[in-house]
């Protein structure tokens, strides 16, 4: 204990500290660990719900934390109160001792005899006379630490609390007011106590946050675990695979979206059948029109350009003997029909080719580019490679092939302007049992079209998706390395057509 402790309304030393730099808190750094170039990554739902609990969580923490300067201030002052009662009817005791007992002690008031059962740190007792004189007065030092408090939390305690305050209790002898005890606690060790008990509890609602942020992350990261399911489905969807389903849920919002989902799958995988089975039976019907129309144009068109070129090769004749002057005319009368014929021709091999149904697939394709190559007279060179056994494929997949292969070749020769013009076809067969066999049809030219060829192609390029839609394959493009445009077209083999295949390996 010492007698050098401060009393209220005098100077007193007080031990000052220099107020530390402000330290910078960036909220989104804390929060927000993952950045890049100053952009926060999408929050998934689990993290949103889970700074959504936190903040609220810490709001609490934080509101309890602020009690604790109220309620540190509220106990100091009903303790201060309680030694000043004390300290008054101690002195009051005194008083009567003085008067009743002989010999008494002369030093008066003596507040030893109470102190050692009151005093704690940063408490001082006295007694103050009537004409307001301090008779007597123990101040008991600050206790270690009590310095330790911020500059900042100082203040805001000052600010929101009387540390000056007194507790007094007036001493009463014989019914007159002798003087009065007083009990205060020392400014700084009253903040130090304060600031001690919010700092104890801050660190153990810190701990306290931390795993409550942890365990809400981990329940709502098991709760939302269906949400994988969902987004494997919806990107299995976007890729095209409508065959895609979700599995029941547990959780009744998920559910309804899997059901929903299930639906809606469904409902599109069935319109694309229905399409496709439309398609294909509008190509059918398209294959059977121009098979008409080629036997109309032979059996007809055909026999009148061919009973033309006869007459004119006779009227030739007969023109050399009995009138020369006709010949020429006969001459270009047989020399346009043969040009006719030749067209005809032509038509003919694109209506119905025939050696798809003959001489097979492969054949039919090298006939093809040599065809084009014969008609464009060295100004384009195509060129053809086969890869994989073209036999077993069935009749009408592989008409539809040769349709493609036929129209791919077509716009590349017509829109591209391009002088060298690849076909590939390769067949692909299945590897695992669970996988499908493939025929991949590419065409690669390097002419000026490019990618710009999907955008300028008509119905053509309308007829090649049709068709590869209907034999469920898909249609891309994009520009070659030689500059032009590259079409790759990806087509399931039909089982049926499989299954052919190998009943006849195995016969």
């Amino acid at each position: 204990m010492s007698a050098s402790g401060a009393f209220p309304g005098e100077a007193a030393p007080v031990s000052r500290e220099e107020p530390s730099a402000p330290r910078s808190f960036s909220a989104s750094r804390a929060f927000f660990p993952f950045s890049r170039d100053g952009k926060g990554f999408g929050l998934d739902l689990k993290f949103r719900l889970g700074l959504r609990i936190a903040f609220l969580a810490a709001f609490c923490f934080i509101a309890s934390a602020a009690y604790v300067p109220f309620e540190t201030n509220r106990s100091a002052r009903a303790r201060a109160d309680w030694i000043a009662d004390l300290v008054a009817r101690d002195i009051v005791l005194q008083y009567e001792q003085l008067h009743w007992l002989k010999g008494a002690a002369a030093r008066f008031p003596d507040m030893q005899r109470i102190a050692p059962a009151v005093m704690a740190p940063g408490l001082c007792i006295a007694f103050r006379a009537r004409n307001g004189e301090i008779l007597q007065r123990l101040c008991s030092g600050t206790a270690p630490g009590d310095g330790d408090a911020p500059p900042l939390f100082a203040k805001l305690y000052q600010r929101f609390f009387d540390t000056g305050r007194e507790s007094v209790r007036s001493v009463i002898f014989r019914d007159e007011i002798q003087g009065e005890a007083v009990a205060f606690i020392d400014r700084q060790s009253l903040i130090g106590q304060s600031w001690r008990e919010t700092s104890r509890l801050a660190a153990v609602m810190a701990v306290v946050l931390s795993g409550l942020c942890l365990l809400v992350y981990a329940t709502l990261a098991n709760a939302l675990r269906p949400t994988r399911a969902v987004h494997a489905g919806l990107e299995r969807l976007a890729a095209g695979d409508l065959s895609a389903r979700l599995p029941d849920f547990d959780l009744a919002e998920l559910s309804t979206v899997g059901k929903v989902f299930n639906q809606l799958a469904g409902g599109l995988e069935t319109t694309l059948a229905e399409r496709n089975a439309l398609t294909r039976q509008l190509i059918a019907v398209q294959d059977e029109e121009r098979r008409h129309l080629a036997r109309e144009l032979h059996d007809e068109f055909g026999q009148c350009l061919a009973a033309i070129s006869a007459v004119a090769a006779c009227a030739g004749q007969t023109a050399q003997l009995e009138c020369p002057a006709l010949a020429p005319e006969c001459q270009s009368i047989a020399r346009t029909a043969a040009h006719m014929m030749d067209v005809l021709r032509g038509a003919l091999l694109r209506l119905r080719p025939p050696d798809v149904e003959e001489l097979g697939l492969a054949a039919s394709l090298k006939s093809l580019v040599a065809g084009w190559n014969a008609r464009c007279g060295g100004r384009t060179h195509f060129s053809i490679e086969l890869a994989g056994e073209f036999d077993t494929l069935g009749r009408d997949f592989a008409i539809s092939l040769f349709r493609i292969a036929q129209e791919a070749i077509t716009n590349a020769a017509k829109h591209a302007q391009a002088s060298r013009v690849a076909l590939s076809l390769r067949v692909q067969e299945s590897i695992e049992a669970d996988q499908t066999a493939h025929v991949e049809l590419a065409v690669e030219d390097n002419g000026k079209a490019g990618a710009g060829l999907a955008a300028t192609s008509g119905l053509g390029l309308l007829g090649m998706r049709e068709r590869i839609a209907a034999l469920g394959g898909c249609l891309s493009m994009e520009t070659s390395r030689l500059g032009g445009l590259f079409l790759r077209a990806q087509i399931p083999v039909p089982p049926d057509v499989t299954r052919r295949g190998e009943t006849r390996d195995a016969a």
